[in-house]
This record gives C-alpha cells, sequence and structure tokens, in this order.
C-alpha cells in the first residue's frame, strides 16, 4: 500500500468518527494518481473508516507527516431497523424515491452505483444460496432519517458455506473542512464550512467448509464529496475502489490460473496496465507483516481512484463485481465435495487464523471500526466461525501445506 498520512478522529456519542487519509501512490502509477486523494470509509461491513495511525516525521520525500494531530469527526445519523428492504436508500435529489430518474442514462452516477452494488449482492446471494443447496441467509436491512441505509445478509453453518456474508451500504455524511484540506494536502483555509460527502459499497468475504475450497473476499465503493464547486479550498471531488483476492488453503494451480485470468480479463476490457498494477496492489495491501507472509494469494486491489474517466471507471467497477460469480462459483463446485482428512481440516483452520490475524491487526475498517464503538456485527462478520493457533507451527518442506505457505510469502505471477 501507499504510505498514508492520516488524521485520527475524536469519538462523540453523537458522531460516528471516520478517519480521512490521504495516499500517495508510487512512482509506478498513473501520473494523476501522484496527486493526494482523500480515501475515506472503507466499505467493507457498514461503511468501516480506515484506522489512525499515530503519525510521525519518517524524513522520507513524497510522505506527508504532521507533527500536530488534527482532531475530527464525520457526522453521521444513526441507523434505524427496517422491516422491509426500501427501493432506494438514496435522497430524492440523488434518484432516490419520487425523485428518480426516467431512465439509467439520465441517473446520476449516485443512483446507478446504488443499483449496481444491490443488483450484485442479489445475484451473488442467489448464486450462495444454490450452491449450498440448503442454507439461506438472514437479512438485517437499515436506514437513516437523511438518507441512506444499509443491507446485511449472513449465511453461516450451511452445507457448503461455513459462513458467507455480503453486505451494502449508502451513507451520507458531514466531515469538517480541516480534515478535507489536511487529507488534500491543500493550504488551511478556515473560510468554508464542513464538507457534506456520499459513499456507497458492497462488500463479501465467502469461509466455505471444505479445505479444498477457497474462501473469497470482495469490496466495491465510490466516494463523493458534496462541496460547491466554488468552495475556497474544498473542492467537488470523487473516486472508487475495490478488488477481489482469492485465499486457498491448498493450490490448485488451475483454479488459481482461472481466478486470475477472470480479473485479467475484467481489467484488459478497460486498460492492459490495470491488471498487473491492481494485483501488485493487492498482493501489497494484503500483508501480515509480524508474519512475513500474504493472507492469501491475491486478485487485485486499488483506491482512489479517479483518474480515468468517471463513466469509464463506474463500468469497471460493474465489470470486476460482475466477474466474482464467474471467477469463482465454478471452483466451487468443482472443490466442495472432495474428501479430506482431519490434517486437511486442521491446515484450514490455521490459515483462517491467518485470516483473522490480519483483519484484526492490520485491516483498516475492522481495526478502527473496534476502536471506536461501531456496529460489533456488521464488523466483524468478515471473520470465520471456526479457527485455530498451534504454538510454532511448521509444514514440512515440500508438502502441500508448505507449497501454499511458500506461495504467501513469495507471490507469484499465475498467467
Amino acid at each position: 500500500m501507499p504510505p498514508l498520512a492520516t488524521l485520527p478522529c475524536a469519538s462523540s456519542s453523537s458522531l460516528y468518527p471516520y478517519s480521512i487519509t490521504s495516499s500517495f501512490p508510487s512512482s509506478s502509477s498513473s501520473s494523476s494518481s501522484n496527486r493526494a486523494t482523500a480515501s475515506t470509509a472503507s466499505l467493507a461491513f457498514g461503511f468501516r473508516a480506515k484506522p489512525t495511525i499515530p503519525t510521525k516525521t519518517l524524513g522520507r520525500p513524497g510522505i506527508m507527516t504532521l507533527n500536530s494531530p488534527i482532531r475530527c469527526a464525520v457526522s453521521i445519523e444513526k441507523e434505524t431497523p427496517e422491516t422491509e428492504r426500501p427501493e432506494t436508500f438514496l435522497r430524492e435529489v440523488d434518484g432516490g424515491r419520487n425523485g428518480a430518474a426516467s431512465s439509467p442514462s439520465e441517473s446520476s452516477v449516485r443512483a446507478r452505483f446504488e443499483r449496481m452494488i444491490r443488483e450484485a449482492q442479489d445475484r451473488v446471494c442467489e448464486a450462495i444460496e444454490a450452491v449450498d443447496g440448503g442454507g439461506k441467509f438472514k437479512e438485517d436491512v437499515w436506514s437513516r432519517p437523511g438518507g441512506g441505509g444499509g443491507i446485511s445478509r449472513v449465511l453461516q453453518d450451511g452445507a457448503v458455506w461455513e459462513k458467507a456474508g455480503v453486505n451494502v451500504s449508502v451513507v451520507y455524511g458531514v466531515m469538517p473542512p480541516e480534515a478535507y484540506r489536511a487529507a488534500k494536502g491543500a493550504a488551511f483555509d478556515p473560510k468554508p464550512g464542513p464538507v457534506p460527502f456520499f459513499a456507497a459499497g458492497i462488500s463479501s468475504v465467502l469461509h466455505p467448509q471444505n479445505p479444498f475450497a477457497p474462501t473469497l473476499h470482495f469490496n466495491y465503493r465510490y466516494f463523493e464529496t458534496d462541496a460547491p464547486k466554488d468552495a475556497p479550498g474544498a473542492p467537488r471531488q470523487w473516486w472508487f475502489g475495490g478488488g477481489t483476492d482469492f485465499t486457498p488453503s491448498y493450490i490448485f494451480e488451475e483454479d488459481v490460473k482461472h481466478f486470475h485470468s477472470v480479473q485479467k480479463n475484467a481489467c484488459d476490457k478497460f486498460d492492459p496496465s490495470f491488471y498487473p498494477r491492481f494485483k501488485k496492489w493487492c498482493d501489497d495491501y494484503f500483508y501480515i507483516k509480524h508474519r512475513g507472509e500474504r493472507r492469501g494469494l491475491g486478485g487485485i486491489f486499488f483506491d482512489d481512484l479517479n483518474d480515468y474517466d468517471q463513466e469509464m471507471l463506474l463500468a469497471f467497477a460493474t465489470e470486476c463485481a460482475n466477474c466474482v460469480i464467474p471467477a469463482y462459483i465454478p471452483i466451487i463446485e468443482k472443490r466442495k465435495d472432495m474428501p479430506f482428512t482431519e490434517k486437511h481440516k486442521a491446515w484450514q483452520q490455521l490459515r483462517r487464523g491467518r485470516y483473522v490475524e490480519f483483519n484484526l491487526v492490520y485491516d483498516r475498517g475492522t481495526t478502527f471500526g473496534l476502536k471506536t464503538g461501531g456496529r460489533i456485527e456488521s464488523i466483524l462478520v468478515s471473520l470465520p466461525l471456526t479457527a485455530r493457533w498451534e504454538y510454532d507451527h511448521k509444514p514440512e518442506e515440500g508438502s502441500e501445506e508448505w507449497k501454499l505457505l511458500d506461495a504467501c510469502i513469495n507471490p507469484k505471477e499465475w498467467l
């Protein structure tokens, strides 16, 4: 991941705290990515924010440092449980309720992105239930009086799935101008007022029962500020983020190649540089530093993406979300009924332990949510039902378990 300069956010009983961060992509990124872009509110499972990172002077070029961290909080209304799914969580001005556009081409990006993630949630949940053959998702729906809301769906203890979560969220909030300008690297100007923002996304983690069937995570999100175009120091901004990554316990090379091929084909439809760039970003992000290994075998990951045409990036995010089922379900169909031993299951549980370690120690959304009193069920829905830790466990060199660990330590080019 690029270095981050993070503004710690003060918690308040009436405010949902978010961390506003500034990302500085490496020199290998495209030109317009070299400017700082504020990345906020990781959307995994209920718009969890990026965590507070202690700031210090690093003495390296290209890294923003803050000797006096700014205290800030982002204001979001408290959610209200709902008994039925609304047609939209958007405010009327964005095409929600009676303000809906007459055709998709007339809809705002916000409306089309919400429609995309709602449809993707339905498709993925239908596919998951079909593969399981009996398990059904439990659904929680929530909204906020001023607009926004979400749908959380979880299936657990199924025939195929130990635990599967597929969530969507739409959020309206307000960030202080100081946080916005600091995140953007702009000069301080006390004149403009708070900056409204909009964010929407889908996020999912799928944990199968069979140790030969891989875990999958995907997340796609869209963010906009609502600042007036003439607001000094706080221009209107937007960006996309997301990715899909693959975490098996055992390597079947044809499965890994199939998964990465689907990601590459989706990327190549828009820009041939996307797959190699976003694959490396994925390998770098899902790194368990204290273990010196990656969580899994990668995929694609991107954040703060706004250096291409907005319509193109909306189409790209849609294509990626649409590729989840063809990338993953054929692999599950092949592996879900394979016979396995207690040794295979124990190794899967050890790898699940690594999954837990990454999510609780390094995942920006999880750690921030736990520290700031977020909705605990949404925060922890990504964790498996079961995991295992053994003291000083080392797989035998040359074994199938060792091959998986080696690939996590030394990322490979699968295509």
